[in-house]
């Protein structure tokens, strides 16, 4: 359903549920929804979205927050399901609004997000809960059950209303063999089948994808052999809240007799939060700082760092470019062990192509088995369907595509095809007698940080910067005296990031002249009046002969 065709939605019915997804339908990333009831709020995830090529020079998107203006007092909690950025890494931009917001979450959970908030001087109100508890947030019943994913501590939520009941799977998969031996609680799935789903909001990335998704515990042995044939150093690039996947490259190397190092500050910093809180297991004498493997040959060393997205400035980038501390060179073997997040794959292939040329191996999920979702494939999301038995499904957390295939799975498994809700981000649906349907939209656009500001970045600006990327930059500057009539000074032309000199214009420089002149003649005095006619003539002929559509900026300068 697109937002954009829809009405606004009708005023909320008492004791009907509304659900308000402000990020994560239609994107991987930027997860977050609003539950209403009775005038209460309820926030599940706060996540952020990274940007794509054609957001040059954006930090991170964030949901779009503006649903809440003036509500915030109405919020009850956020509660976060689990620790990926894309869950809580707009937690801080939201508490800055307003900082008392509980937040409810697991042990590994809180304990990322508080790290997180420090850094943004914030204090948060936090209420730790595991699987089984039960919290009442205002209106809203909420029980944690357990469920397995790329990160440990993972929760759902099943939610408990006047007007119905909802399940929300969170990122999920059903791994029956998890290092921490903690598994996706089908159980308690069933129970609340019984007691009755009235709306499934299920994970979708991996609805597109057959059968089931390989348990975690299979890539140790790759690990271990590439580990086993590695003749130099071995570095390892891994999103840095990837726990155990850490904790298997660490393993591999305790077996192999090398010493590991954590680069990066973020990477640093949770696995350090997981040690302490028992989330990971160091094997005695591994882990050393990074200082410490100069003095140890390549064959005895590991480097876990960040980067695997490609991202320009991480440990990773930087070691393809030479602009890193740490060099790269044949003999060396770089792990790739974490998904390719669509969008990423220029960055990806460009960094990977980097440390090839410079004579090292590169293993990654596309030439051995380094690397399993942390996703329920189609196989796991029929079963969970035909276990729960919802009433209504909602897909989520996913693109486009990946929601219409799971809304296609449900219906597999004899939901009606009516009470399958495909909805995007704004998006409105209400929740009353057993029934889910689309009432109306918000808005609820992307909402840019780049550097301090935030949401200061709009559309027409980033427009101007892929234009300056791609086309180049053109300035031409005049003095003019509107009294007599004439002009005093240029006009003068210069480009930059053009393939073509200055002296490329010298054919079009006469023709601006004499229409600036002419414009003068006319009568014409107001500065921004003969910028206009400047540009006018200078962009006619760049598109005409140069086949180009630069950013052109005019400066008249009144004498």
């Amino acid at each position: 359903m697109i937002a954009s065709d829809l009405p606004k939605p009708p005023a909320l019915k008492k004791d009907t549920l509304r659900i308000v997804p402000l990020g994560g339908l239609g994107e991987v990333g930027r997860n977050m929804t609003v539950f209403e009831l009775n005038g209460r709020l309820l926030i599940v995830d706060c996540g952020v979205l990274f940007p794509d090529d054609d957001q040059p020079g954006v930090d991170l998107i964030l949901p779009d927050f503006s649903y809440l203006d003036g509500r915030l007092d109405d919020v009850v909690a956020i509660v976060l399901t689990h620790g990926h950025e894309d869950h809580i890494g707009a937690v801080p931009y939201l508490l800055k609004q307003r900082p008392d917001i509980p937040l409810i979450g697991s042990t590994l959970t809180l304990a990322f997000i508080e790290a997180k908030l420090a850094e943004h001087r914030i204090q948060p109100v936090t209420v730790k809960v595991s699987e089984g508890d039960v919290e009442q947030l205002g209106p809203f019943e909420c029980e944690f059950v357990a469920v397995n994913h790329s990160i440990p501590d993972a929760l759902a939520l099943f939610m408990r209303t006047k007007a119905g009941t909802v399940l929300h799977t969170g990122d999920f998969k059903m791994d029956q063999l998890p290092l921490d031996g903690r598994i996706t609680d089908l159980q308690s799935f069933a129970l609340f089948g019984d007691e009755g789903v009235d709306l499934f909001m299920v994970d979708s990335t991996n609805a597109e994808v057959p059968g089931f998704t390989t348990h975690e515990r299979e890539i140790g042995p790759v690990i271990d052999s590439v580990f086993a044939e590695a003749p130099g150093k071995i570095v390892v690039a891994s999103f840095a809240s990837h726990i155990h996947r850490i904790q298997q490259v660490l393993n591999a190397a305790a077996k192999h007799g090398r010493k590991a190092a954590l680069v990066g500050r973020s990477m640093v910093r949770n696995m350090t939060i997981a040690r302490e809180r028992g989330f990971l297991t160091v094997p005695d004498g591994v882990l050393v700082n990074p200082k410490d493997l100069e003095s140890l040959p390549d064959d005895k060393t590991v480097l876990i760092a960040t980067g695997s997205q490609g991202e320009p400035m991480a440990a990773l980038a930087r070691m393809a470019n030479r602009s890193h501390k740490i060099a790269i060179g044949p003999g060396d073997t770089v792990i790739f062990a974490s998904s390719l997040i669509p969008g990423n794959e220029n960055s990806v292939y460009r960094v990977i192509n980097g440390l090839m040329r410079l004579g090292a191996k590169v293993v990654h999920q596309g030439v051995a088995r380094v690397h399993v979702s942390g996703h329920a494939s189609a196989g796991e999301l029929l079963y969970c369907y035909n276990v729960v038995k919802p009433d209504n499904v909602m897909p989520i957390h996913g693109e486009i595509r990946h929601l219409v295939a799971n809304g296609a799975l449900a219906v597999q498994t004899g939901v009606d095809p009516k009470d399958v809700i495909l909805a995007e981000d704004g998006v409105v649906v209400d929740l009353k007698d057993r029934t889910a349907r689309i009432v109306g939209a918000v808005p609820c656009g992307l909402v840019f940080v780049d550097g301090s500001s935030v949401g200061e970045i709009t559309e027409s600006e980033l427009k101007d910067r892929r234009i300056l990327a791609e086309e180049g930059f053109i300035s031409i500057f005049a003095v003019v005296d509107t009294r007599d009539r004439q002009i005093v000074a240029g006009p003068h032309i210069q480009a930059r990031g053009m393939a073509e000199g200055d002296e490329a214009f010298d054919a079009v420089q006469p023709r601006v002249e004499e229409a600036l002149a002419q414009a003068l003649r006319e009568g014409k005095s107001d500065p921004h009046e003969l910028q206009r006619v400047m540009r006018r003539v200078l962009g006619q002929y760049v598109s005409k002969r140069l086949r180009r559509r630069p950013m052109i900026i005019p400066v008249v300068v009144q004498a």
